[in-house]
Formats: C-alpha cells, structure tokens, sequence
C-alpha cells in the first residue's frame, strides 16, 4: 500500500472531455489525460484492502491494488508488466469497459471508487510509449497447429496464449481486416483504429497468422478446417440482431445500430465502396435502445451534423445510486449517462414504439409511441401495459435499431454438428470451453452471448487454457488472476 493516507486525501479525478463544439469536429478520441501527478494521487487512493473484492468484481482478475501501488510509486514498467500478466490487451478495456471492478471496489462502499479504468489505461499508454511492449516469441515450438476463427477481443486473447505456448496458430475473419466490433461497431471517437494495429502488429511479430476475408463456413468448409489444424476455438461474436416487428419496419430509414456504425468505421477507415449510403446528415434521429450501442449511434449522428437526435428506452429511468437489491459488491442498474449522451441527445423512458410512418416512395418520415409502465406482482417477472391515452407521433428520417442481440451465426456449428444452447450460443462448459466435438472449443460472445469486452478476453484466455492441456497433456499458461506462465 503506497499511501495509507491516500483514499483520505485524494479526491477521485478522472480525464476531462474536450468541449463537445470541438470534439464533433472529428472522429478521434477526446479524453484529455490527467497529469502524472494527478495519476500517482489516484493510484494512492487504492487502500489495499484486506479482501480486495475489485479481483473479484473483474472477469479477468487483474491484480489491481498492486499495480495502483506501483503508480503511485512512479514504477510504471512494473505496473505494466503487472497488468499485462492478466490481461493480454489493458489498451481496450482502459478506453471500452464499463469497469465492474470499480463498483466493487471498498472504498466506493461510501466514497467515490478508485479510477482503476483510467489508471489501467494510463498504464498500457505509458508502456507503449517507453517502447516496453515489444513481441515475445516463444522459445520452443510444439508442431500443433490451432485455428482461431474470429479476430475480436476472445479471438485475439486465445491467439496470443496459445502462440506463447508454442503452437502455430492461424486467426481467420470474414470482415476486411482484424478487430471484430472493436473495429467495425465501435466507434473511433471511443477507440481509434491504430490502438488496435498497433497490437496487431506486435501479435504478428510474435507469429501469429491473419488471414481476413475469409468466412468459415463459406470460403473454406468447417470439415476442411478440421482436418488441417489439431484444434479449433470458435471466438465469433453474438451478431444476430434483435428487430423490431411492427408496422412500417421494412421502410428505407429503418436501420440496425450496426450496420450504420460499422458503415461508418470503413467510411472513417478511407473505404470508398460502401454501398447504399446511411448517414443522419440533416435528419431528426432517433435511437431506439438505451444500452452501449445506443449510445454510439448519438455520437456518431451527431459528427453526421443531424438536426435532432432522441433517445428511446422501453425501461423506466434508472437512479444514480445503487438501486434496492443490487447491494455492493454487485454489479448495479444505475443510470449510466455517457460522453454522447452529453452531446445533445434527449432521452426518453418508459416509451415504446408502435409503428413506423413512411410516405409514398416508402422512405420513414415519423414514428408513433405510447407511453408504458411495468408492472411487478411479488414472484413473476415484471409485466409491460402501456398507458392509455399516451400515443404521440415523433417526426423521424432515421430510425436505430439498438436492441441487443440475440446469438451467433450458426453455419460452422450446424456444418460441424455442434450443440446449441436455448439461446442460440455453442454450447461449451466454463469447466473446459470443449464443445461436443473433440477438438472443437468456443470462447466469448459466441459461447455466452453478448457480453463484453473484459469477458472476452477472460474467456480466450481461460479457452487457450484447456486446449493447451487438450494438446499436450499438461500446460502452464494462467486462469483467471494467475499470472502468465508461459512453456518455453
């Protein structure tokens, strides 16, 4: 514990926004970052408690009162080298996760919780920028060859493990280049496209091999798959989206959150073949669904200079403080209220949409919602009535369809003969990540669900895990919280 005083000290600061007049200019990030002093405050404000319950509020177990000390102590390349043994990419969760860590954190039982997000990022920052993240190339190989067939966050971290353990492993993606949502979903005002190449090029130098446009399944057969490689792992994401099956949902203005989002990564990216163009340029927006992607498609219709941008979520308003049943450590229902959503955009509660107005040539010109309450009876699950006589009609030339998703693509499951779940995921146990099929494993969103980044990585790790032991008997690479211990 770097200060014993530090928690009584210190006040929580987290980086400031650049004014929203300027960061609409753009799509680049906008987080201004605290100075070293003002970092080394907020690592002393981690009280090294005697039960650090953050461990157990983060998937992957990062270690986090000791690299806060380290901060503290100006160590930084120690601080790195910590974070990095649990955690193969701090550069993604630093700027993408909604930190659970920090709301179980001790000190936020009645105080402001550490920074540990913006403490983690600084970290993988500095560590770039001092040259301290370089490749490392196993000493030994195995002879066993792994294909990994999904490049996002879970795909990623299993390629890194497994390669550290000495196996050639080949990464295969359908989409143009490697990064899965991270790339083509989120947007680069969060997370800019170099912060993913600059890892990439680091995983291709330790001897990972990309090959992207490939869809498995379509390009190359599953059974091929199988019969090249000693073991596969299945790390796609959940890209099945939820729709919205009410009148007028086939008008041109309907959109799904995605592909208006990851339209707008390859427009960004400089790709000029994007086919038919979607863009808010002067249109009045709204954005149907109030979680994460909801959230990207404020901001980016807002750099599109959109005239309005609303904001509709079926569920009531949330309150900032953790709401009765939702007790520390666990994760609560707060309302969350992002950097976008300070752009400009009006939220709305409680509201449903009905139906969808188009005029003649079918183009989406309004919208018609109802007011709605949920109703809880003691044992049951909440029940939905909307309210009488609360029907309004909104004026609208682009709909986003933000509702989630609901599973994966299934066409190497059903070429393979793999077991599904209820809720259309593979079916593989946290226990070992094996699927029904020997040699068959499956990792993140496409074995749980939608999820998030930080469960993705923990599971591509904890995956590289069983299939090092499936290949060689035995294995050293890390669980949950360990530390890495790579077979040389």
């Amino acid at each position: 514990m770097g200060k014993i005083t530090g928690f009584l000290e210190f006040d929580r600061k987290i980086e400031a926004y650049e004014p929203v007049e300027e960061r609409l200019k753009d799509y680049k990030e906008f987080t201004i970052p605290l100075p070293e002093k003002e970092m080394k405050e907020q690592g002393a404000r981690c009280m090294d408690c005697g039960i650090p319950f953050c461990h157990s509020g983060c998937p992957l177990g990062n270690l986090i009162p000791d690299f806060n000390d380290a901060v503290y102590r100006s160590k930084w390349e120690k601080a790195s080298e910590i974070l990095h043994s649990t955690n193969n990419f701090p550069e993604f969760t630093g700027r993408l996760c909604p930190a659970p860590c920090e709301e179980a954190c001790v000190l936020g039982i009645n105080e402001d919780p550490v920074t540990i997000e913006n403490i983690e990022k600084n970290i993988v920052e500095t560590a770039f920028k001092k040259g301290w993240i370089t490749a490392k190339q196993p000493l030994n190989k195995t002879g066993k060859k792994v294909a990994v067939v999904g490049s996002g966050p879970a795909g990623l971290a299993t390629a890194q493990q497994l390669n550290r353990a000495g196996h050639d492993v080949t990464v295969f993606e359908r989409d143009e280049k490697p990064g899965g949502l991270m790339r083509y979903g989120i947007p680069d005002f969060k997370m800019e496209k170099n912060v993913i190449d600059r890892r990439l090029d680091v995983l291709k130098e330790e001897g990972i091999t990309f090959k992207c446009g490939v869809h498995i399944g379509v390009d190359i057969k599953a059974d091929t798959l199988k019969e090249e490689f000693d073991a596969i792992v299945l790390t796609g994401g959940a890209t099945i989206r939820r729709n919205l099956p009410i009148e007028g949902s086939d008008l041109k203005g309907v959109v799904q959150a995605m592909d208006f989002l990851g339209q707008n990564n390859r427009r960004v990216d400089g790709i000029k073949d994007l086919g038919e163009e979607i863009k808010a340029t002067g249109k009045d927006v709204v954005v149907i669904g109030g979680g994460d992607t909801g959230s990207d498609c404020i901001g980016t219709s807002f750099r599109h200079e959109a005239t309005s941008v609303s904001n509709f979520e079926i569920m009531p308003m949330a309150t900032t403080e953790r709401p009765e049943g939702q007790p520390w450590p666990f994760w609560p229902m707060r309302l969350r209220t992002s950097s976008s959503h300070k752009e400009g955009a009006e939220r709305f509660f409680s509201i449903s949409t009905k139906k969808f107005i188009g005029d003649a040539d079918g183009n989406l010109t309004g919208l018609i919602t109802s007011e709605v309450e949920w109703i809880k009876t003691p044992g049951q699950r909440p029940q939905l009535k909307e309210v009488p006589g609360t029907e309004k009609e909104w004026k609208c030339e682009l709909a986003l369809l933000a509702l989630g998703f609901t599973g994966s693509e299934n066409t190497v499951a059903s070429q393979l003969g793999l077991e599904m779940d209820a809720r259309t995921n593979i079916k593989a146990s946290e226990n070992d990540y094996k699927t029904n099929v020997a040699g068959v494993f499956a990792a993140g969103d496409q074995r749980r669900g939608q999820s998030l980044i930080v469960w993705a990585i923990s599971e591509g790790r904890q995956a590289a895990h069983h299939v090092d032991k499936y290949l060689m008997g035995e294995t050293a690479l890390p669980l949950k919280g360990e530390g890495d211990l790579p077979r040389v």
